[in-house]
This record gives C-alpha cells, sequence and structure tokens, in this order.
C-alpha cells in the first residue's frame, strides 16, 4: 500500500490559486483507507473549495487512481469531468501521473506521498513516484522527474539524450521530453522557466 499525508489546505489554495472549475478525483484503494482520498475527504475537499470561493464542477473515485484505464472511463462515472479546468487529484503521486495521461488539462496533486507500503499480486510496477514526501509534479506536467529521470534533474535535460531516449537506459525514454511534450499540450510550457534546489526542492523565479 502506498501511504500519503494530506497536504494543507491553504498549500492546495495556492496550488490553484490561478485555476478554477475544478474537478476532484479521489481513490478507493490505499487513499481511501488511510483517509487522505475516499468519498468523505472528496466531499469535504469539495466543500472547502467551494466555501474559498473556488467552482467545482464535480468529483469521481475510482476503485483506484492509479488504475484509471481512461477519460472514457472517467466519463462514465462523472460526464462532468468534460467541463474541468482543472483536476485535483486526492492519491498517490501515481494516481496524479495515471490521471494526467488520460487528461488534457492541469492536473494537482492533494497528497505528499511518504512511503510504499507493498505491491499486489506480486507484480512490480514500473515507479511514477519517488515519494519524495513534498510533491510538485504539477510544475512538471504530472511527470516525477526524481523517479523517471535516473539523474533525478529538476533543472531540464541534461542534453544526453539520443531520439528521445534516455543515455543511461537506452530502452527509457527521457523523462525530460515526455515534461516537455506534456506541458506543450497543457498550454504550460511557462513553468520551464523555475529552477530549482535539487537538495532543498526550494521554488525562484528565472
Amino acid at each position: 500500500m502506498i501511504i500519503s499525508s494530506a497536504k494543507p489546505f491553504e498549500e492546495i489554495l495556492e496550488m490553484l490559486k490561478n485555476e478554477d472549475d475544478i474537478f476532484v478525483v479521489g481513490c478507493n484503494a490505499c487513499a481511501a483507507k488511510i483517509h487522505v482520498g475516499g468519498e468523505p475527504e472528496v466531499l469535504e475537499m469539495c466543500k472547502r473549495l467551494e466555501d474559498a470561493g473556488k467552482h467545482v464542477v464535480g468529483w469521481v473515485i475510482p476503485s483506484a487512481a492509479c488504475s484509471v484505464a481512461s477519460f472514457d472511463s472517467l466519463v462514465e462515472k462523472n460526464p462532468a469531468i468534460k467541463d474541468a479546468k482543472t483536476i485535483l487529484v486526492m492519491a498517490c503521486g501515481s494516481g496524479v501521473s495515471i490521471v494526467a495521461g488520460v487528461v488534457d488539462v492541469p492536473v494537482y496533486p492533494s497528497n505528499d506521498t511518504v512511503s510504499l507500503g507493498g505491491r499486489t499480486q506480486g507484480e512490480v510496477v514500473p515507479e511514477l513516484c519517488a515519494m519524495c514526501g513534498e510533491c510538485k509534479i504539477h510544475y512538471f506536467g504530472s511527470v516525477c522527474p526524481k523517479s523517471l529521470c535516473p539523474k533525478h534533474l529538476l533543472n531540464g535535460p541534461c542534453g544526453g539524450s539520443v531520439n528521445g531516449k534516455c543515455e543511461i537506459d537506452p530502452e527509457k525514454d527521457c523523462a525530460w521530453e515526455l515534461i516537455c511534450n506534456r506541458l506543450e499540450k497543457i498550454g504550460r510550457l511557462d513553468l520551464l522557466d523555475i529552477t530549482w534546489d535539487a537538495e532543498e526542492t526550494t521554488e525562484d523565479s528565472v
């Protein structure tokens, strides 16, 4: 089981300060079991967002946010997601990444992923989250460079990729190519103008 902790609501509001028409996606697996993404928490989040002046278009709780099959599968549960301009995912970093892979709008995390609690049915799933405990995945198009880049680069590509493949592991796509493609797709290439301290993960505008 993946262990997550809820971000302070003030931090979530700060992330969403320029966003509206929000759709909330919970998780009926790990996040529900530890009370950071089940139905009570999702309903409470919707209420707090509305009380803070945000427009919430709807919510849904898939069986597991990290196994959402497609955008259509979310539409089947709640068609209101088609009106969303922003998605808030109340799950682990993997859930954020999976949801981001099926939508064309910005996706934000409400939780920090802090540890991995186990595996299921003997299957090891490729890392989508480094579980650093300080989730800033939304700055990278909801693609985690700490887990997908062997060099854990936060300030852009190393320049060593060949035809979009990682120089360290040529079987893997370059994480930063995935990040740039995703940011371009959602119209947020401006986020590339942020630099990061690899140790302190502090944000500085350049």
